[in-house]
C-alpha cells in the first residue's frame, strides 16, 4: 500500500496572549494519498487556514508530527524546512502576491532562483494555465482570474508534490472560478498534483474526491465526494 503524501498525528496549536493559551487545533489527525483533492471546510475560526500552514511547513505545531512524502517537517531546522517547502510545496493564497514590476514569465520564474533541482519550463507553465499570450504582461494588466493562473503556474515551478490553496477562488467571480478549478482537475489527472484547497465554497469542494470537515479546531467528519458517471 502506497504511503500518503500528507500524515498528520495529534496536531495541536496554542497561541499565548499574556499568561492565556488560546488554543487553535485541538488534536487532528489526517491523511492525504498522491493524487488526490481534499477541500478543508468549516466556519470562520475553526483553524483551517492554521492547519495549512502547519501541514505546509509554514508554521510549526505545538506538539504533534507531520510527515511529507515521508519526512517528518516537525524535527527540521528552518533551513531543511525551507529546502522542503522549495522542493516539494507549492502554495496559492486568495490573495495573488505577483511582483507588480514583474511580467507574467517573470512571476512564474522567480522562486526557481532560489531552489536547486528539477524545474518545470515556465512558458510550459503559462500554457497549461491558458496565458501563453500574457506572458509579457505586468499584473496591473491582466485580470484577478489571469493574475491567480499565473500564481499558480508560479506555485508549480519548482516541481512540487502538493500544491496547497487558501481560498484561492475567493476574489474571482462564478465563471473565473469554474476556470481555476478545471485547472485544479488537470494538474491531477494529467500531472499527478495531490491538491489540498481551504475554502468556503461548495464549487469547490465538489471537484475533490474528499471533503474534511474541521470544527473548533478538531475533525468534525470526512466525506468522499460521489463523482458523476459518463
Amino acid at each position: 500500500m502506497e504511503s500518503p503524501v500528507i500524515d498528520a498525528r495529534a496536531l495541536y496549536k496554542c497561541y499565548t496572549l499574556g499568561n492565556v493559551q488560546i488554543p487553535i487545533l485541538r488534536g487532528i489527525d489526517l491523511t492525504v494519498k498522491k493524487r488526490e483533492i481534499v477541500a478543508l471546510m468549516g466556519p470562520s475560526g475553526s483553524g483551517k487556514s492554521t492547519l495549512l500552514g502547519i501541514l505546509g511547513g509554514l508554521d510549526l505545531p505545538t506538539s504533534g508530527r507531520i510527515l511529507i512524502d515521508g519526512i517528518d517537517i516537525t524535527r527540521l531546522p528552518e533551513s531543511k524546512l525551507a529546502e522542503i517547502r522549495g522542493k516539494k510545496i507549492g502554495f496559492v493564497f486568495q490573495a495573488y502576491n505577483l511582483v507588480p514590476t514583474l511580467t507574467a514569465i517573470e512571476n512564474v520564474m522567480l522562486p526557481a532562483y532560489f531552489v536547486k533541482g528539477q524545474k518545470k519550463n515556465p512558458e510550459e507553465l503559462l500554457e497549461i494555465v491558458g496565458l501563453s499570450h500574457r506572458k509579457n504582461n505586468k499584473p496591473t494588466e491582466m485580470s484577478g482570474g489571469e493574475q491567480q493562473r499565473v500564481a499558480i503556474a508560479r506555485a508549480l515551478i519548482n516541481n512540487p508534490k502538493i500544491l496547497f490553496g487558501d481560498e484561492p477562488t475567493g476574489n474571482l467571480d462564478s465563471k473565473t472560478e469554474l476556470k481555476i478549478l478545471n485547472l485544479f482537475l488537470k494538474l491531477r489527472d494529467d500531472y499527478g498534483s495531490t491538491i489540498f484547497l481551504v475554502t468556503h465554497s461548495d464549487e469547490v469542494a465538489k471537484i475533490a474526491d474528499r471533503i474534511i470537515y474541521i470544527r473548533d479546531g478538531r475533525v468534525e467528519r470526512e466525506k468522499n465526494v460521489e463523482k458523476l458517471k459518463n
